[in-house]
Order: C-alpha cells, then sequence, then structure tokens
C-alpha cells in the first residue's frame, strides 16, 4: 500500500512530525520532490532535527529510505545530514538514491543568489539553495542525472564545456562574476560520484518489486499546495509539484498505488516567503503566536526567518485538500490557541465586493479580503490528551467547524510537538 503525507498549504504545516509517526508501520519512506530549500522538524527520542533532503522516516530502524528521481539533490547537504543524526545517535540509516535523481551543482546555488540580488525588492524570496536554477536546468535538458556520474570522463567533460558555455554568458554579461571552468565542475561531479556510488539503484524498480510484495510505502512531499508551480501562488511557488498526484511521477511508481492521501493543515495559518496571504496577521498579535507557535516558535527549519503568521484559513484548505486528493486531513498545532478567548478563523474572501469560499488565480487573490467569523476559545492547556472525546467542548466546536468547512474528514489531530502527541479520530488509518 501507498500513502502520501502532503502539505494543505504555504508549507511548514507539521508534515515531518506525520511521517515520523507513520514511519513506525512502514517499510520505505521516499522524498519524490523538492530540495534542501525546505526543512521538516522531527522531535522524537533521538532529540529534535531539522531534516532538508533525508525523508522524515528515517530514524527507524527497519525503514529504507529512499531519495527519488523528483528530488533536486543537494549532495554534500544529504550528507551532512546523515553525519548529523549518526553523530547524536541514531543508526546509519538504508539510503537509496535514484539513478535518475539530478544533481544541485554548485552553481546553481550561485546563480540562485546572484538573481535574487539582481531583483533586489521584485524578488521572489527565494532560500538562495539552487532550487529554481536546477530545475530550469532540468527541463531544458542541461542538468547531470546521477547516472551521468558514471560516465566516461571525455563524455562527461564535454557535455559540462557544453552548459557551462551558455552559463558563462549569463556570468560575464548579467552578473559580471567570473566564469565557470570545466576542470573544477568535472572535480565537483566526482566527488559527488565518489559520495553517492554506494547508494545508486534503479528506484523505480525498486519500489516496483516492492509493491508486489506487499510492501507499505509512504511519500513524503515537500511544501504544500499554495506553493505548486501550476496551482499555487504563482509566480511566488517552488519549482517542483508540491501535489501528492506527483508522487506517482517522482518516486517512479504508478498513480493508482496511491491509496491515502494524508494532507497536512495546521490549526492557524503560517507561511515563510513572499506571495499573497489573506489571512495574514500583523503585529503585537502575530508576534504573540509566533512566539507560542510550532515547537518553539514560528520560525523557518531551513532559513531560519520569521513565518509570517495568519488565522486558519478554510478557503486555502480546502482548495488545498481538494487539489491533493485528501483522504484523511492531519490538523496539527491545535494545543498552541489555547491561550486564546476568542478565535478567528477566514471562511471566504472578499474580492471587488463579492464574497467567495473559492481559491482564485493570483490576479484576484491579492485584492481579497478575509471574511472571518469567530469561535469561543477553550482556554487550557490540551497537550497529554489522548482520546478526541476528552478535549474541551469548545476545542471540538473549533475542530469540527474547521472540517464541515473544508470539507474533507479530520483524522488525525496533533496537540503537541512530540511523535506521540496525535489523537486520532474518526476512521482508523
Amino acid at each position: 500500500m501507498v500513502r502520501a503525507v502532503v502539505g494543505a498549504n504555504w508549507g511548514d504545516e507539521g508534515k515531518g512530525k506525520i511521517t515520523d509517526m507513520l514511519g513506525q508501520e512502514s517499510d520505505i519512506i521516499v522524498r519524490f520532490q523538492g530540495g534542501a530549500n525546505a526543512g521538516h522538524t522531527i522531535i522524537n527520542d533521538y532529540g529534535k532535527f531539522a531534516l532538508h533532503t533525508l525523508p522524515s522516516g528515517v530514524f527507524y530502524g527497519h525503514t529504507t529510505s529512499v531519495i527519488g528521481n523528483g528530488v533536486a539533490l543537494n549532495v554534500p547537504v544529504l550528507f551532512q545530514e546523515i553525519q548529523e543524526i549518526t553523530g547524536r545517535g541514531v543508526p546509519m540509516p538504508k539510503i537509496l538514491i535514484s539513478d535518475r535523481a539530478q544533481v544541485v551543482m554548485s552553481y546553481h546555488i550561485l546563480f540562485d543568489k546572484l538573481e535574487e540580488e539582481r531583483l533586489a525588492g521584485k524578488s521572489f524570496g527565494s532560500t538562495k539553495s539552487g532550487i529554481a536554477p536546477f530545475y530550469s536546468d532540468k527541463y531544458a535538458k542541461i542538468g547531470f542525472q546521477v547516472s551521468e556520474l558514471f560516465m566516461e570522463e571525455a563524455e562527461l567533460k564535454d557535455k559540462i564545456g557544453r552548459v557551462i558555455q551558455q552559463k558563462n554568458v549569463l556570468l560575464e554579461h548579467l552578473y559580471h562574476a567570473p566564469a565557470l571552468k570545466t576542470e573544477d565542475i568535472y572535480k565537483e561531479l566526482m566527488e559527488y560520484k565518489e559520495m553517492v556510488s554506494p547508494y545508486v539503484c534503479d528506484v523505480s524498480s525498486y519500489l516496483w518489486e516492492a509493491l508486489k510484495s506487499g510492501k507499505n510505502i509512504l511519500l513524503e512531499g515537500q511544501l504544500g499546495t499554495l506553493k505548486d508551480p501550476d496551482h499555487g501562488i504563482y509566480p511566488m511557488v517552488t519549482s517542483s509539484s508540491t501535489l501528492a498526484a506527483y508522487g506517482a511521477i517522482g518516486a517512479g511508481i504508478p498513480p493508482y498505488e496511491i491509496r491515502q492521501v494524508i494532507t497536512v493543515c495546521k490549526a492557524y495559518s503560517s507561511a515563510v516567503g513572499a506571495g499573497a496571504f489573506v489571512s495574514e496577521i500583523f503585529g503585537d498579535e502575530a508576534d504573540e503566536l509566533r512566539k507560542r507557535g510550532g515547537d518553539g516558535g514560528e520560525y523557518g527549519a531551513t532559513t531560519g526567518r520569521p513565518r509570517r503568521m495568519g488565522w486558519f484559513d478554510c478557503v486555502a484548505s480546502k482548495y488545498g485538500c481538494r487539489l491533493q486528493g485528501a483522504t484523511d486531513v492531519a490538523f496539527t498545532v491545535l494545543d498552541v490557541l489555547g491561550y486564546l478567548d476568542e478565535i478567528p478563523v477566514c471562511v471566504g474572501y472578499e474580492i471587488d465586493g463579492e464574497v467567495t469560499t473559492e481559491f482564485p488565480a493570483t490576479r484576484l487573490l491579492e485584492k481579497a479580503k478575509p471574511v472571518l467569523k469567530t469561535l469561543p476559545g477553550w482556554k487550557c492547556d490540551i497537550r497529554g490528551i489522548k482520546k478526541y472525546e476528552d478535549l474541551p467542548e469548545n476545542c471540538r466546536s473549533y475542530v469540527e467547524f474547521v472540517e464541515e468547512q473544508i470539507g474533507f474528514p479530520i483524522t488525525m489531530i496533533s496537540n503537541g510537538p512530540g511523535r506521540n502527541d496525535i489523537i486520532l479520530r474518526g476512521k482508523s488509518l
């Protein structure tokens, strides 16, 4: 059976914790898209970790962690993460890297930084991890697949020369930066080859055999629906599809094998980076929620940037769950809201004097004003509660109101940062 864990909103929903928890009953966990530009924060028996490339179920000895072909593979970051977790007592994980994955080069990161500097105040809020230049090269067919690291030297150097000829025109005439050299890029690729060689395999074939033998596979997505390049708040999006449907492509499995899509929503909203954010709040109100939120404050796991804060957005979340094909919704950080007397919820958008509950394209989204409904708070700490019926009445009313608004079943509620701070509700997962 294949499950996918994906985000409904802007990312930072708490997917890592859900993946970590579900990893206990999974045999294989696959990262299927994205790169080291976003992080998943995990708190378990080993401590607190921020993962950027490794799948979030890497802490279980019985699992195999797979880097799928859809991932932007930053080789040094991957191996730095492995060293970090093993250095803190985590057993060396079983890792497989798709031979069809492509490599983030040092010049991708360079171009990302140079372009953000050139755009200045009109930048896209990049994490400067090289992701947009990487995917640009992938689809321009001038990227380097892992399999190409094993080419003959002359053949590989010939390709490098053709690639950097184009890069150097930009470096010289647009960015006024030093040119790239074939020998330097070849050396970089050979260093990556040495690092990844023990782990490279035909991942699609491996997963096909695993499916035939009845293994449980968990697909882990990065970011969320609203950062998808087709269906998100374009152009303030990421450069790979964040949808569960892409899991089939980014892992190399048949689409019909994805039987369950667990879509993660926060009980409030947060976002890192630029772009329309209708339910956003500011000032002291935002500072208080940011301070109390997450697992020690709402700050980006990759950048450390303070996250933008907002109330729960039913319009965006309904849309996000629909695009993901949610079979289940995991509702996270509900415990954070226990300090509030009243809790506003965004139930609609007012655009040009009309109210809609459908999520629009960016041109209209930028005009939208939130339509808020205020619900009573529960004014107590709900951490440690294990059964849904033991939650305060106002807390249950909040969950059920959100569920009705988004139209998808909330079957999992996170009421604390730890792996076991989960309330299962409704149908069995």
